[in-house]
């Protein structure tokens, strides 16, 4: 069998290798369901993609996005990610400014700003609703937060593609220097079917607004260091609590330093809907050879 041609991306770096790695087969019309599977176990990044074209006349391509245990209809990242592979391997070509992906969430749009190195890539994110909200929201969720000062928005269950827990903390230095129970958030992301949680804080930085961290552990993964769908998720909650707020028109975000990255997303919400976005960066383009 021929080899394919592999990409492997930076995503959402602030600085070179401050994003989050994401592995793209960039013509996956012969791989079966199996073979991806194996593929993204086998390299063990938090999401690997294979893109496709699309079924949907709407779409300019199809995404299919794996972690190392199973298939995810949807996920930040690596739609960022995706968009910038297909640019870059002349897939296709954006239309107004936009392109559009297929994927298990539907057919979202991205926009496309700038060119080259300064390009910004940034996903539509789907449409959200809030399962649980509070304190009290699960009997697992006080186990999860524990040790963390919360602030001022109360706890939430949140979906929309994904589904995440959102809980903010009281400050950045909090946040950044809070020891998660890790067993604990597992036990809660397995109990609610969903990816894990993610804690955010206030900054008062000039070059970001918020700081996040998220721990999916509901698909394996301890923390992650650049999370589209979940701040995705967030900037919803922000828009739904905060119409007047300081944030209410969007911000940027700072992830991953503790784990020894530097992710920066960008989150806007117009008429409301939610944009997240940020730089894509290729650092391997070469080719696999996988049975």
């Amino acid at each position: 069998m021929a080899a394919d041609r592999y990409l492997h991306l930076d995503v959402f770096p602030a600085s070179p290798g401050g994003g989050n790695h994401l592995g793209v087969v960039v013509d996956a019309r012969h791989w079966s369901d199996r073979r991806m599977q194996s593929f993204a176990r086998w390299i063990g990044l938090v999401e690997t993609v294979f893109l496709l074209p699309p079924r949907d006349p709407r779409a300019s391509y199809r995404v299919r996005i794996f972690t190392p245990e199973r298939e995810i209809p949807f996920a930040g990242h690596p739609t960022i990610g995706s968009a910038h592979a297909v640019l870059s391997c002349g897939l296709a070509e954006p239309v107004d400014g936009k392109l559009w992906q297929e994927c298990g969430a539907g057919v979202l749009p991205l926009r496309i700003e700038g060119h080259g190195e300064q390009r910004l890539l940034f996903f539509g994110a789907p449409p959200v609703r809030i399962l649980r909200q509070g304190s009290g929201a699960h009997p697992l969720l006080a186990a999860a937060l524990r040790g963390l000062e919360s602030g001022a928005l109360p706890p939430v269950l949140i979906e929309g593609g994904r589904r995440w827990w959102l809980a903010e903390a009281v400050d950045e230095a909090s946040l950044r220097t809070w020891q998660p129970d890790h067993a604990a958030i597992a036990a809660l992301a397995r109990a609610t079917d969903s990816m894990g949680l993610c804690v955010f804080a206030r900054s008062t930085r000039p070059d970001y607004q918020l700081a996040t961290r998220a721990f999916p552990a509901g698909a394996g993964i301890v923390e992650d260091p650049a999370s589209g769908a979940a701040n995705g998720l967030l900037g919803a909650y922000i828009a739904l609590t905060g119409p007047d707020g300081a944030l209410a028109r969007g911000y940027a975000v700072s992830q991953g330093r503790e784990m020894g990255h530097d992710a920066r997303l960008h989150v806007r919400i117009e008429d409301g809907r939610i944009w997240v976005g940020g730089s894509a960066r290729t650092v391997i383009d070469g080719t696999l050879d996988w049975p």
